[in-house]
């Protein structure tokens, strides 16, 4: 099924406005509350199963999506439509983080980052070859979890002191036993296969005093993909990403050793409970020097990620001066340990 939401008071199609959080007309500027829309002015029409195509009201045109995409523009009028049979029963997400940067905001801000790249080339920084800018919710799993973690280790205190003409060093030895219980809440995973996973994890955070109760008007005018991993299948993935913080925590709890030799750490992190939400992300495409880079940009907050080009003649210099600087520095305490002073 492919809805559509009709402005009341013209007929053009609404879109979720991010400066506002209502859903938007274009044409005559009027605004509507998402909780309030009235289904009078919802139309739905009946598409295939798969929903890879449908045909757009406003304009006639018929738009392809893949088997991923849940929402969509019309790449004619521009018009927001979403595939409502991709976002039912277990496709439906719990909750929603609208976007709170319009793609102007996104497109000055993706500016400015530009123009703060140190080693970056000239040309790159004056972020005038921007090719494209999508508003994507991208499908996360956020999960509840405990883990316990039991450890065994052996702390060494060392020691070093001077008795008459011999200098001594002691060592003592202790045993270390921690039994700890660590809690997580919403650590997010994103669950779509064409997105850069090591991008989504460079966005965080989200701040989730912003997830609203899922309803497709947050996804008018925007791109939406299901997931396709599910929670079980992304589990062991969000397990690793909180070992680390695991060994940090257990790691602060041992302290006042010269040295510690871990013995046997036991780490069992379980689920306590998993939902599946949209969060908002603005893709950046950009052409420079004959190749297209791409960046993501989080719709709440405005963090950009990515890898940009880098200036070889600005890195030489960059090392050439902190060479310089430190052949000075070696200069001056050379002179001063020499008298100079």
């Amino acid at each position: 099924m492919v809805i559509h939401y009709k402005c009341p008071s013209c007929g053009s199609d609404m879109a979720f406005d991010a400066n506002s959080g209502m859903l938007s007309c274009h044409s005559c500027g009027r605004q509507d509350d998402i909780e309030t829309f009235s289904d009078e002015f919802i139309t739905r029409t009946l598409s295939d199963d798969d929903a890879k195509e449908y045909h757009c009201e406003n304009c006639g045109a018929v738009i392809i999506t893949d088997a991923d995409t849940a929402a969509t523009s019309c790449s004619f009028c521009g018009a927001g439509v979403v595939i409502a049979d991709r976002l039912s029963g277990v496709l439906a997400p719990v909750k929603v983080i609208p976007f709170t940067i319009s793609k102007e905001q996104a497109r000055q801000a993706f500016k400015k980052w530009c123009k703060n790249g140190l080693l970056t080339p000239k040309g790159f920084m004056s972020a005038n070859r921007i090719k494209k800018i999508t508003g994507l919710y991208v499908p996360f799993w956020l999960y509840d979890l405990n883990s316990e973690a039991e450890v065994h280790a052996e702390g060494r205190k060392v020691r070093t002191y001077s008795r008459g003409d011999y200098i001594y060093t002691e060592t003592k030895y202790y045993d270390v036993y921690r039994d700890i219980d660590l809690y997580y809440k919403k650590v997010p995973v994103d669950a779509s296969k064409k997105m850069n996973d090591e991008l989504m994890d460079k966005l965080e955070p989200f701040y989730y005093k912003d997830l609203k109760t899922f309803k497709t008007p947050y996804l008018a005018g925007y791109i939406a993909e299901k997931y396709n991993y599910d929670d079980k299948e992304l589990f062991p993935r969000v397990r690793q990403k909180v070992r680390k913080f695991i060994d940090s925590y257990i790691d602060s709890t041992i302290v006042g050793y010269t040295s510690v030799s871990y013995r046997d750490k036991r780490i069992d992190t379980k689920k306590s409970n998993s939902y599946y939400v949209l969060l908002p992300v603005w893709m950046v495409y950009y052409d420079y020097d004959k190749q297209e880079h791409t960046f993501a940009m989080n719709g709440q907050t405005g963090k950009v990620v990515g890898k940009p080009p880098i200036s070889y003649g600005k890195v030489a210099a960059w090392f050439s001066g902190i060479a310089g600087t430190t052949f000075l520095s070696l200069k001056i305490i050379q002179w001063i340990v020499g008298g100079g002073l």
